[in-house]
């Protein structure tokens, strides 16, 4: 097992989930502030907004995960706070990041779908990079399996997924792997956009249909009685993302017969 302890400096310890998330928030901020240059959108902007979004995101997450996994917290509510420890959930960071963005740009009176299409690569590429924190935490992996299925990842990845006497499918390095597709889809559809938001949509639409069936595989989903949370709020998100999309490609065809 690797030691989720990065490095210790006197009473302080630096967790690898922290460095890694730390990380993803990193690239995510720079690869926006040059996406936001390229669009001739003032990157101060990006930087004061992450402010905001950094901590409402985090806060998001955190809250969503103990509501729905109160159980857990209910006998000791403090460890709610322990957010070392794991249990972030990316459909309630998404929650309060959005509203946190929501607020900035409606403050400043910025394009919103244009701030969105800017925002979306950053956030696909940072859950790609943060996944790996679940790997460090031995949490977000799917079911029991084999020895013989495991011996086909590295060794690094077949040693971490051993717990307890067992080895789990490593439903990590699914979503991380899906997650950098995304990406690339993403960066490689945004000089062919037809119109803004459609990155952003297109973010949904296609994050959640890869969180959609590797959720199925995951031994720790928050339910909802017999529903897994996460599958069901993929199903919407899939739904309102190519809702979406058509409704922003109907208006921009009917402000094109206007002109």
């Amino acid at each position: 097992m690797i030691d989720p302890v990065a490095v210790n400096i006197g009473p302080l310890q630096i967790r690898w989930y922290g460095v890694i998330m730390a990380t993803a928030f990193l690239l995510g901020i720079y690869l926006a502030y040059r996406r936001a240059l390229q669009n001739n959108i003032d990157p101060n902007h990006i930087l004061n907004m992450v402010t905001l979004i950094i901590p409402a995101s985090i806060i998001g997450a955190r809250l969503y995960y103990v509501i729905f996994a109160w159980e857990n917290y209910a006998g000791n509510p403090l460890e709610a706070l322990a957010i070392w420890h794991g249990g972030l959930a990316i459909h309630g960071g998404i929650l309060g990041g959005l509203l946190a963005g929501l607020f900035y740009v409606r403050r400043y009176g910025l394009p919103v779908w244009k701030i969105a299409d800017i925002i979306a690569p950053s956030l696909i590429l940072g859950q790609a990079i943060g996944r790996w924190g679940n790997f460090i935490n031995q949490e977000a992996h799917g079911g029991p399996v084999s020895e013989q299925f495991i011996s086909h990842f590295p060794d690094f990845i077949k040693n971490q997924m051993f717990i307890e006497g067992s080895y789990y499918h490593p439903a990590f390095l699914y979503e991380s792997t899906w997650d950098f597709i995304v990406f690339i889809i993403l960066m490689w559809r945004w000089p062919r956009k037809k119109t803004d938001g459609e990155i952003a949509l297109l973010y949904l639409v296609l994050y959640s249909v890869g969180r959609f069936f590797i959720e199925s595989i995951r031994t720790d989903s928050l339910m909802l009685g017999p529903f897994r949370v996460a599958q069901l709020v993929s199903l919407a998100l899939i739904a309102a993302g190519i809702a979406g999309i058509m409704a922003l490609r109907k208006r921009n065809q009917a402000w094109a017969k206007k002109r």
